[in-house]
């Protein structure tokens, strides 16, 4: 078994397509428009087959949530190695990113900074 994919709202659909494009190398499909409900998705996919469904729609609540929450967290990409941490964090940081965690070693050993997509979601680079 394995997941298929995971999804997220935005209310502002081309800025968080164009980040995961730019940032991330994903493939984006077609976009879906659903007249009836208004909803509107983009799937994005990653080169291990991984998906994420960006989706927007009309009275989506854009009120900020605490980083420490129930629910999902983050989501976590691995860019191979330390040094690859270093500089695609740097790269985030100077285009205006917020950094909320620089690169460090967790106390479970893993190599990962935190930086914020543009709608405040946690991404976890690893190495």
């Amino acid at each position: 078994m394995r997941i298929d994919h995971m999804a997220l709202y935005t209310n502002n659909l081309e800025r968080m397509k164009e980040f995961y494009v730019k940032y991330f190398d994903a493939k984006v499909n077609k976009l879906y428009h659903n007249k009836s409900t208004g909803l509107k998705t983009y799937f994005l996919s990653f080169d291990d087959d991984t998906r994420l469904e960006i989706m927007t729609r009309p009275g989506i609540n854009d009120e900020k949530i605490e980083t420490i929450q129930l629910g999902y967290v983050h989501l976590a990409f691995s860019v191979g190695c330390r040094d690859g941490v270093n500089r695609f964090t740097d790269i985030l940081r100077r285009e205006g990113f917020i950094v909320i965690n620089n690169p460090r070693i967790t106390g479970d050993g893993y190599y990962e900074s935190v930086v914020l997509d543009p709608d405040g979601n946690q991404i976890e680079i690893v190495e």
